[in-house]
């Protein structure tokens, strides 16, 4: 059960996908409406949230209270010039907090309440981890869920912050581009050896709000991401909304209506839209739209193909060809280098997009994976590597930083300057560690910071206060490490600073001759990484991934560490340079919530998740109830019209039809017992009018049963009469009890039949079918214990006949032991 939890969560700007891995594979979960896309949305309403599929499925009549496009938001300002464009689009309230981050107000539970964008996502979290635990019936912490590969730190930490609330343990935040490299690769069984040439492949996902191309060598048993080029501006809703412009300025020309002031008009368009984009996509042919009431009133109509979409699209597939390009460039690759395109996400199916392909990486693209599961997929897969509980075949997977990272500190009054160091550049290998060397005599901050443009309005990382720091006895500047890393989830962070203390010692010869054979170790690592440089693979953390560790030294001042040149020989003291390594505290100002902000968030999720499952239990119940109404309606006019008086279906329909009234009126928001005491009063009436029809089905066949038992035993007595040898050893007694049982069950039988050939239907049954079964049990056992019993054995020969002679047995002997053996069973 524990490999069952090993799951991918693809978490989507329009849909999120969950896989799990399996002993037979990966397989996508389906939802509880039989779907394996759940659209990211949440909504909200006076009894409950409402998640996934159904949230969706009411956005045009709850439009305010319906959340969306949440991963967008995430990690970011309310006046982000990001959050502004995406405003526009967005018809739910947000609005400024007082720290200045995005507050979403929605009526919830009949009250006006304000979430961030962390919180509904972590609500939709919630729906996906309640999903896959129903379908894999265990519960589910661990996984690994999608990120983009443009995601910058701080967005991030976000999603982790997301799923903290949410209660689940993201083992890795996996890139979308690397968790579909993965599920491309790791089924191929003809990859190139290690040391041969790279396969190198170049995959495009054009998803619902965002492209990304990137470029990966696959080795047998390993990949490595190349490069990675993104659009984040520009997916399928871009392409929706430039048709549906057009198709607003048709409107309002033809039926002098705008579908811009109407949101809810708006987004019915969009949703045409989009579903007209697919089938232009597989058919070159004028095609029409055409919406049923669409703004005051009127049906609106229209029509659009190929061509004129790609005239529209032009300069967004100008962008296309632009992000192609820059993939390639980063790469490094040439033309002859590439073994194949492969194309992943919904609005990769474009023809133009298409050609784009063929045109700038002079290759057919190719449909290998599953468009739409293919990163879900790859994170189940990951998550599988990572899990203990599975194994899963040897796949080593190195990913790559997007952005160039730098580090800077500022000078301090013992006389260190200034200075900066690119920590990380571009499509550097990750998870990494790097050590940083620096000479204090006081407490230093460390500033992080992405060095060129990125998606994100504030280039900076975090700022890490190293503490605790002293200078030697003779004023002279400390040594510090500091250890810098970028781990699973592409999070730049500082992890740790030591401080590295050098102390004399003195040893006497005996202590020197017993290590003579061991310099200290720490002594040589030391020298050979000042000398050389750590360039180790190791295992940091505790994470199965191998990762390189290297070490600068930064800073000003002179090395306070030396070689030990000699060793004072004879019989005199030694001196020796023992080296200490302090913890030094770190305080980090990050962007993210704190502790216990996450522990505030998780218990108001688990409060709102047990407000949800009280609501559909009431729900369930009122359903119950309402159900019950009609079946039982239905079935007294028809079914039931028989087993149940006239006067009395009469007043049974009209208690019905004002339970009915009831549930649409002041029953509509009443708490659960009320309708279980209801359903239980009405079954109190409908439930005997209810076994009287299946009484009434069901005695003819348990009637036929007892009269068979009853004439089995009527043969097993006139063999009994004919002196059949097999009953030979009853006695008359034993025969004369079964021939009495026989003639009482009759007589019974008989009798029961009298009494129910002339029972009116709607009158309780004189005699019931559990009656008919006790008598018909009651008279088989009590002839069972008699025709069943075993005959006497025959006597044994004596003992000292047993070992020389075979006992003999005559022919009627035979044939009695046969019959018994067969089957001693009656009936």
């Amino acid at each position: 059960m524990a490999a069952m939890s090993v799951i991918g969560i693809d978490l989507g700007n329009e849909s999120c996908y969950i896989a799990v891995a399996k002993a037979g594979g990966i397989e996508t979960i389906a939802n509880d409406y039989s779907m394996r896309a759940t659209p990211s949305y949440v909504a909200f309403s006076g009894k409950n949230r409402i998640l996934g599929v159904a949230a969706k499925n009411q956005q045009v009549t709850n439009m305010k209270n319906t959340v969306y496009g949440l991963k967008r938001l995430l990690g970011r300002k309310f006046k982000d010039p990001h959050v502004q464009r995406e405003l526009q689009w967005l018809p739910f309230n947000i609005l400024e907090d007082k720290n200045g981050n995005i507050g979403i107000k929605v009526n919830y539970l009949n009250e006006e309440h304000t979430f961030s964008p962390e919180q509904c996502l972590a609500m939709l979290l919630t729906k996906l981890k309640d999903t896959a635990s129903v379908a894999l019936q265990t519960p589910i912490n661990d996984c690994v869920v999608s990120v983009p590969s443009y995601f910058t730190n701080n967005e991030r930490k976000a999603l982790l912050d997301s799923a903290a609330i949410a209660g689940l343990n993201v083992l890795r935040l996996f890139n979308e581009s690397t968790a579909t490299a993965l599920s491309y690769g790791i089924y191929k069984q003809d990859l190139p050896a290690p040391e041969d040439k790279p396969r190198n492949v170049i995959f495009v996902d054009c998803g619902y709000a965002s492209l990304q191309v990137f470029a990966c060598a696959f080795h047998k048993g390993k990949l490595k991401m190349l490069a990675t080029a993104s659009d984040s501006y520009l997916g399928g809703r871009d392409f929706d909304r430039v048709l549906a412009d057009r198709f607003c300025a048709d409107f309002q020309e033809k039926y002098r209506i705008n579908p811009k002031s109407n949101p809810r008009a708006y987004i019915r368009l969009l949703a045409e839209v989009e579903k007209l984009k697919k089938q232009m996509s597989a058919n070159s042919t004028t095609l029409p739209l055409g919406i049923e009431c669409f703004m005051d009133d009127k049906d609106v109509k229209s029509e659009m193909k190929r061509a004129d979409m790609d005239a529209l699209c032009a300069s967004l597939f100008q962008r296309v060809e632009i992000t192609l390009k820059e993939c390639l460039k980063q790469s490094g690759l040439n033309l002859d280098d590439i073994y194949a395109v492969e194309i992943v996400g919904g609005s990769s199916r474009i023809p133009a997009i298409k050609q784009l392909m063929e045109k700038v990486f002079q290759k057919q693209p190719s449909t290998t994976l599953n468009q739409d599961e293919a990163v879900a997929r790859g994170c189940a897969l990951q998550c599988a590597m990572l899990s203990p509980a599975v194994r899963v075949r040897e796949f080593s997977v190195t990913d790559v930083q997007n952005y160039p990272i730098h580090m800077c500190w500022e000078a301090s009054a013992g006389g260190e300057t200034a200075g900066d160091i690119e920590v990380f550049p571009a499509n550097h290998a990750v998870p990494f560690t790097k050590m940083l060397t620096f000479y204090r005599t006081e407490a230093f901050s460390l500033r992080a910071f992405y060095s060129n443009d990125v998606p994100y309005p504030d280039r900076n990382i975090g700022t890490w206060v190293v503490k605790d720091i002293r200078p030697t006895a003779d004023g002279k500047s400390q040594k510090v490490k500091v250890k810098v890393r970028i781990n699973l989830h592409g999070v730049m962070t500082v992890t740790s600073a030591s401080l590295i203390e050098a102390k004399e010692a003195v040893e006497s010869p005996e202590e020197e001759n017993q290590e003579a054979g061991n310099a200290p170790q720490e002594h040589q690592n030391g020298e050979q990484q000042r000398n050389q440089g750590e360039n180790d693979v190791n295992m940091d953390g505790g994470e199965a991934v191998q990762q390189q560790q290297q070490s600068a030294e930064v800073g000003s001042g002179t090395s306070w560490t030396k070689k030990i040149s000699s060793w004072f020989s004879g019989e005199g003291e030694k001196k020796k340079k023992l080296v200490k390594s302090v913890e030094l505290p770190i305080e980090a100002l990050t962007f993210g919530f704190s502790n216990v902000e996450i522990d505030k968030f998780s218990e108001q999720e688990f409060k709102m998740i047990a407000s949800d499952k009280q609501e559909k239990e009431r729900a369930d119940a009122r359903n119950g109830l309402e159900e019950y109404v009609y079946e039982l309606r239905n079935k007294a006019s028809e079914d039931l019209a028989p087993y149940i008086l006239e006067s009395d279906k009469e007043q049974l329909v009209r208690e019905l039809d004002g339970m009915e009234d009831w549930l649409y009126g002041d029953g509509e928001d009443c708490n659960k017992q009320v309708y279980i005491d209801k359903l239980a009063e009405l079954k109190s009436k409908g439930e005997p009018v209810q076994q009287r029809k299946i009484e009434c089905d069901l005695r003819p066949t348990i009637i036929e049963d007892f009269a068979k038992s009853l004439q089995q035993c009527m043969k097993a007595l006139e063999l009994i009469k004919n002196k059949d040898p097999k009953f030979s050893h009853l006695t008359d007694e034993e025969i004369s009890k079964v021939e009495q049982a026989f003639k009482s069950a009759y007589q019974w039988l008989e009798q029961t039949r009298g009494k129910l050939a002339g029972a009116p239907k709607h009158l309780h049954p004189p005699v019931t079918i559990a009656q008919i079964r006790q008598e018909k049990g009651n008279f088989e056992n009590s002839v069972n214990s008699i025709l069943n019993k075993a005959p006497p054995k025959a006597p044994s020969p004596p003992k000292d006949e047993k070992a020389n002679a075979e006992p003999k047995v005559n022919s009627d002997q035979k044939e009695q032991s046969q019959q018994q053996q067969e089957n001693m069973e009656w009936s």
